[in-house]
Formats: structure tokens, sequence, C-alpha cells
């Protein structure tokens, strides 16, 4: 699937066009996502600052999402687990951006030749437009060469 088709779908996925997440980019090549969480007065908490639900929603898929594409259909490429620290309230709209390094496509290429299975730990900072930090989410991957590929 063509990135820009990619990003269109998910910004009229309901659970993203309703919490007010949007997608603003997805490099061709699959190496970079940019993503936005507008506050708004149904994705504010108690405090009126940003839901802590939707700020780990707008990081959710995108590590995978990127691995998937840039490993190729040769490859099981899963969440498998996530943790979210919320460092400071958020009372404005706040970004986060992925970039997907050659690097690590590579170590995760060479760690998965074999069959085994490959946990993978990737960070994603939430921050506001000037740069403070709102959020550090984590997420584990697990990657496997696919049996008909080994």
């Amino acid at each position: 699937m063509r990135a820009a088709t990619l990003r269109r779908l998910l910004n009229l996925w309901p659970p993203y066009l309703f919490s007010g997440i949007r997608v603003l980019s997805i490099s061709d090549d699959y190496t970079e996502a940019k993503v936005a969480l507008r506050l708004r007065p149904w994705n504010r908490n108690y405090v009126k600052s940003q839901f802590g639900g939707s700020l780990f929603a707008m990081v959710d898929p995108f590590w995978m999402l990127l691995a998937m594409h840039r490993l190729g259909g040769d490859y099981y490429v899963w969440d498998k687990a996530g943790a979210i620290d919320f460092v400071a309230p958020g009372y404005e709209d706040v970004y986060a951006h992925f970039k997907l390094e050659a690097s690590v496509v590579d170590e995760l290429r060479t760690a998965a030749a074999g069959g085994k299975k490959v946990l993978r730990w990737f960070e994603t900072k939430v921050t506001t437009a000037s740069g403070k930090v709102i959020a550090v989410v984590r997420k584990q991957l697990y990657v496997r060469l696919k049996p008909k590929a080994r």
C-alpha cells in the first residue's frame, strides 16, 4: 500500500478521527511518520489536559507499521508490549515523530535470519510544538522470519 493511502485511511479511521489524532505524514519509503494530537474538549481529562489514552493511541501502531513495510512480507511483525511515562500535563496540541533507521532494519533482519523471534524496544517522545516533552512511550516489537522464507 502506498504511504499516502495509508495516511488517508488512518486519518479516516474512527478511533483517530474522533479523538483528534491526525497523521501528518508517512514518508513514501516508510522510514518516517509524524502524528499530531489536537487538544479538544472531547479528548481532555478531568484536569483539562491531554487524556492519557489518546496520548498512547497516537503512537500505538507506528513502529509496527514502519517495520512491516520496511521488512517486507517475509516477516511477522507484531506489537508485543508497550509502556508510557507521563512526564508533564499537555495543555496544548502534541506531536510524535518516528524514524526507523536503515541500520535498525538491517539489525532486525540479521537477528531474525535463522527464524528466531526478535524482541526490540522503540521509544518515542510526545512533545508540544516548542519541544516540551509530555510523555515518553516505549513499544516492543516482535519480529520473526516466516517459515516459507527461512
